[in-house]
């Protein structure tokens, strides 16, 4: 048995397309394009390259983008006037900022000083009740992102039995909360969960989100289960890479060329028993930039309302 791949490439592709489809509503009525602002602080490698994927797809689409930098060094205050200063403007219509913040910032306050209505990370706590309430608000990108794959490749979720792992404020807690508004019976593990394994194996539909490189193995998963990695890990010593991908000859050009590979919290032998599965990389990834373009764009439509209609 070989599992579905679910290419998270192809189906955020269909999104940008659309989300372009509705950009030509601003050019229609003369308006400014919708606005995205990202704030990277200091020397983050990993956080430089995120950002510079969203700038990137935001000038490709002809939506507006602005990159803020402030140094390592700046301090919580100097954090809130730059979201001030950035709610205040009216050519702005998306915040993000990229975490991780650092230690001497308290990254909470960032996120909750962010206009709800241009909180495009989906992270104020506003927008996260309103999922509990089956509200209107902007979405977290990546559990939205995990629900458009799930309808999209037309996977049933309504009675199916859900499970996600890793309960973090930005990706499983919401993931688990959006299954349970499609009518999934969901249950929600962490590191506390006693048995992590048994759950997992019961699971229809499993969603994996904890930063633990191919921690999930294909003994935990049920056969048929649709599975979906939300890890990314990079793999960088030789023994690591030769016991996760013995005999891919691919994955080994890749490592002998590059020094790294990437993989999921979930072993690459699971598609091997999945029924359907999310590959790492382009699989939960690219459905998260293109989920920040959605917003954006969403953003911008309710923000400006009426004044959009009239070309402003």
């Amino acid at each position: 048995m070989s599992a579905r791949i679910l290419d998270g490439n192809k189906i955020a592709a269909d999104i940008r397309t659309e989300v372009a489809a509705e950009l030509a509503r601003f050019t229609e009525a003369g308006a400014h394009p919708p606005g995205l602002a990202a704030v990277l602080v200091g020397d983050h490698p990993a956080s430089e390259i995120y950002v510079r994927n969203k700038i990137r797809a935001c000038e490709q689409l002809g939506m507006f983008s602005e990159k803020i930098t402030p140094p390592a060094e700046v301090t919580t205050a100097e954090m809130l006037a730059i979201v001030d200063g950035l709610n205040a403007r009216d050519d702005i219509d998306g915040i993000l900022v990229q975490l991780p913040l650092p230690k001497q910032v308290n990254t909470r306050a960032v996120l909750q000083r962010i206009s709800p209505q241009k909180d495009v990370d989906g992270f104020h706590a506003l927008n996260i009740g309103l999922i509990w309430t089956h509200g209107s608000g902007l979405l977290p990108c990546t559990p939205e992102g995990i629900m458009e794959i799930l309808n999209r490749s037309r996977i049933p979720i309504e009675g199916q039995y859900a499970v996600v792992v890793g309960r973090g404020e930005m990706v499983g807690r919401p993931t688990a909360m959006m299954l349970t508004n499609a009518n999934a019976t969901t249950t929600l593990c962490h590191s506390k969960t006693r048995n992590v394994a048994k759950f997992c194996r019961e699971a229809d539909i499993l969603v994996v989100a904890v930063g633990r490189a191919a921690m999930v193995r294909k003994e935990w998963v049920k056969p048929g289960a649709t599975v979906i990695d939300v890890g990314i890990n990079r793999v960088t010593d030789p023994a690591e890479f030769e016991r996760l991908f013995h005999g891919d000859a691919q994955r080994a050009e890749q490592f002998a060329n590059k020094g790294s590979t990437l993989v999921g919290d979930v072993h690459p032998e699971v598609a091997e028993v999945a029924g359907a599965i999310t590959p790492v990389p382009g699989g939960v990834g690219p459905l998260t930039v293109a989920m920040l373009m959605v917003n954006t764009v969403k953003a911008a439509v309710v923000r400006r309302g009426a004044r959009l209609a009239a070309g402003k």
